[in-house]
């Protein structure tokens, strides 16, 4: 079911506040799909996911690869009964800042800091859908 990207319901949101792993599929350039886990922070208001990643990672090739339009991706997150999926274009982005400020949204949603790296970049999603089932447990 669509979920509005900037008014997510209350379950939507707080599902993407628990702590779950989750996947990022981003399509490699001979148009076959990658998928790897990973940690994704999501921000409504800014229209946002945040995927942390080594400069040398495969995912990060390939939204390296995908140049100035930026890679098609989707990241999600399954539990009982739940699920939810962000689509979007994803961007590298170096600036320490940005990555400063990933690295404390992820440990706020995962309960710890990141392991320091000087090798990190920070995938950045600009949301373009959102779709889920977030509620009921039984």
């Amino acid at each position: 079911m669509a979920v509005d990207l900037r008014d997510p319901p209350p379950e939507y949101l707080a599902f993407w506040r628990e702590r779950h792993v989750c996947t990022l599929t981003v399509v490699r350039p001979d148009g076959t799909p990658h998928v790897a886990p990973v940690g994704v922070t999501y921000d409504p208001e800014g229209g946002v996911a945040r995927v942390l990643a080594r400069r040398d990672s495969r995912k990060a090739a390939h939204v390296a690869a995908a140049g100035a339009a930026g890679a098609p991706v989707a990241v999600c997150q399954v539990a009982p009964r739940r699920w939810a999926t962000l689509e979007g274009r994803a961007a590298v982005v170096t600036d320490p800042a940005a990555i400063a400020d990933a690295e404390d949204r992820y440990a706020e949603r995962y309960g710890r800091a990141p392991a320091p790296r000087p090798d990190r970049v920070l995938l950045l999603i600009t949301l373009t859908r959102a779709m889920g089932r977030t509620y009921g447990t039984g």
